[in-house]
């Protein structure tokens, strides 16, 4: 027998879904992609494409209550599920929410889950469409599936980067990984007050606040795909930052079937996860690569756009795509070379 650790999360999707072959004419791109692509007009001349894609939340595994608001697990389920689709350079249009509750949930508690919920559907622009809710014996899971739309010309796969595109990123990295990291360790400290019946500290998260936030009220960057489309900068490949630059970068490099070099000096990150990697003795850059739960866009360009995407905001060329026999590598500060590991976020790792 097979354990599930031994594929790993994405392992397991390509061996359960090898060998798929779409039976309806409406399914453009299935498995692979942040994003299904479906048509379900007639008109072939129609340039309207849906997009559709799910996320599951397993409470212990994605969220743990003790320290996440149910309004900003709402929040974020949401959001997550918005930034799949512009990663595929589309818009967000319906949410579908399914729930499973155990029985000590209060209505009260469900109300805080969809005020954060309902609060991201109407920044993003999405309707909140219908679900499910079922009973749980494990705690409490959430499943939501958003469908979104754009033009078929505007869809950005995986698979288009090529041998010398630019390799860029928005906003900043590992400060999600870090704000788990203090909050875990708050968690750690309270349970050992309890234990010893002592009065249980206040956290302070003075001077981490942007940390804190990007773990529990992350954002989708609509405005970098806005940006780029202003620009007329059309992406050859992209993705969202879920599970950690180094695992995104070999997701595009493998769909591509190319290589790549990111450059250690070149990842953004911010001041305060900085600070926090040497509080807590860790290398900033190995989180930055890592850590995962940014939601950032990693993507592609081709080498003649250097220019001008050097002047959209908040986003930053970090390497480049090669030819795939020169592998998939991090160029550190003083020119070593080390092959990229996915080493980010994996529900399905087995425990060492």
């Amino acid at each position: 027998m097979t354990q599930i650790s031994t594929l790993g999360e994405f392992g397991l999707i390509d061996h359960l879904t090898h060998g798929l072959t779409p039976r309806n004419a409406s399914t453009l791109r299935s498995v692979g992609d942040d994003c299904a692509v479906v048509q379900y007009t007639t008109d072939a001349a129609d340039p309207r494409r849906v997009l559709l894609t799910t996320d599951m939340l397993m409470e212990g595994i994605h969220f743990d209550l003790t320290y996440t608001p149910l309004k900003h697990l709402g929040y974020k389920a949401a959001v997550v599920n918005f930034s799949d689709v512009y990663a595929m350079n589309g818009t967000p249009r319906q949410l579908l929410v399914s729930l499973a509750v155990g029985r000590r949930t209060q209505v009260e508690h469900l109300e805080a889950l969809y005020e954060g919920i309902r609060l991201a559907c109407e920044k993003y622009g999405v309707d909140l469409v219908g679900g499910d809710t079922t009973s749980s014996l494990t705690g409490l899971a959430l499943s939501l599936t958003c469908v979104g739309e754009a033009e078929a010309s505007d869809i950005v796969y995986r698979s288009g980067a090529k041998d010398t595109d630019l390799l860029c990123v928005s906003g900043n990295l590992g400060a999600a990984y870090f704000g788990l990291q203090l909050m875990e360790r708050e968690k750690r400290i309270f349970q050992s007050q309890k234990a010893d019946n002592e009065t249980a500290a206040q956290p302070d998260f003075s001077g981490r606040e942007y940390l804190i936030e990007r773990l529990l009220k992350p954002e989708a960057r609509r405005d970098v795909v806005e940006a780029l489309r202003q620009a007329g900068l059309h992406p050859t490949a992209m993705m969202d930052i879920s599970d950690g630059l180094s695992s995104e970068a070999m997701h595009i490099c493998k769909q591509s079937g190319v290589g790549c070099r990111i450059y250690e000096d070149r990842i953004p990150v911010d001041y305060q996860t900085a600070v926090t990697a040497e509080e807590f003795n860790m290398n900033v850059y190995t989180a930055a690569l890592n850590g995962g739960e940014d939601y950032e866009l990693l993507f592609t360009l081709p080498l003649t756009d250097h220019e001008r995407v050097e002047q959209i905001p908040d986003v930053k060329v970090i390497g480049y795509i090669t030819r795939p026999e020169l592998g998939q590598k991090l160029v550190t500060k003083d020119g070593s070379e080390f092959d990229l590991k996915a080493q980010g976020w994996n529900p399905l790792r087995g425990e060492d």
